[in-house]
């Protein structure tokens, strides 16, 4: 088995707010995965005393031990359970309900002998590879299907409009503090015998597809696989450096944190 990983900052100077993770083995047969990416909040009240790095790093602790020691939880339950767990860390100065409290998108894989199953809650994605080469994302689709409304707005207008929608019903849905958002995320399994290998990429790594159009799913899967994690991001970089006003490539951020995890079984 082969696991590989790398995760970059956007900026040098703003820490990391991707996590990353991977047991092997879990519970003493198969293994699991888990990628968060914290979600930036603008840099006003955010009702809490954590930061983002703070919390994808309880929340992802939390998730690799429940998705790995507990396999009579289902991934979902893993979730709501770690979010819950998270939640009791915070103090009695940090409002839960605030709509900024820190939060994360997720992807969380655990497989042995008979399965691969998979968790996907926002603009996070998995990669399955299958044994016949053929690659399937799995993807949380309610976040880009408000994306074309948010850019028909003037670009100051964007973001608040995007996060008035995160969280709400008709919007998207992020692992904040709130325990039944689990059951917002994206669930499914594939017999072990029909799968190759995996990606678990933070959106800072889908640019290279789903924004820079550099190739599809198939082909960043075999770029990774060819040349590993670091050089993925390296491209993603260099493609962000050549449009730094996002102008040919709207984006959010010039350059994002980046996160992926190879498993090829």
């Amino acid at each position: 088995m082969r696991i590989e990983m790398a995760s970059e900052p956007g900026s040098p100077r703003v820490p990391n707010e991707d996590y990353a993770s991977v047991a092997l083995p879990a519970a003493g047969r198969g293994g699991a995965l888990v990628v968060l990416d914290g979600v930036t909040p603008p840099p006003e009240d955010t009702g809490c005393a954590h930061d983002v790095p703070w919390y994808v790093a309880r929340l992802g602790g939390a998730l690799l031990e429940l998705s790995g020691s507990r396999r009579d939880m289902t991934l979902r339950e893993c979730l709501a359970s770690a979010i819950g767990r998270t939640a009791s860390c915070h103090g009695p100065g940090c409002d839960l309900s605030h709509s900024r409290t820190p939060q994360a998108t997720v992807v969380l894989a655990r497989w042995d002998d008979s399965a691969v199953e998979h968790l996907v809650l926002s603009d996070s994605a998995l990669l399955v590879e299958g044994a016949d080469g053929s690659v399937t994302p799995v993807l949380d689709p309610r976040l880009d299907g408000l994306r074309p409304a948010a850019r028909a707005l003037p670009p100051a207008e964007r973001a608040a409009y995007l996060e008035s929608l995160r969280n709400v019903e008709g919007g998207f849905f992020t692992a904040a503090a709130d325990p039944s958002v689990a059951g917002r995320a994206v669930v499914g399994s594939v017999p072990r015998e029909r799968v190759r290998a995996l990606a678990a990429l933070s959106d800072g790594v889908t640019r290279w597809t789903d924004t820079f159009r550099l190739g599809d799913w198939t082909a960043l899967m075999a770029v990774l696989r060819k040349e590993g994690p670091r050089s993925l991001i390296g491209r993603v970089r260099t493609a962000e450096s050549a449009d730094r006003a996002g102008t040919a490539f709207p984006r959010g951020k010039a350059h994002d944190d980046a996160t992926a995890v190879l498993v090829e079984f």
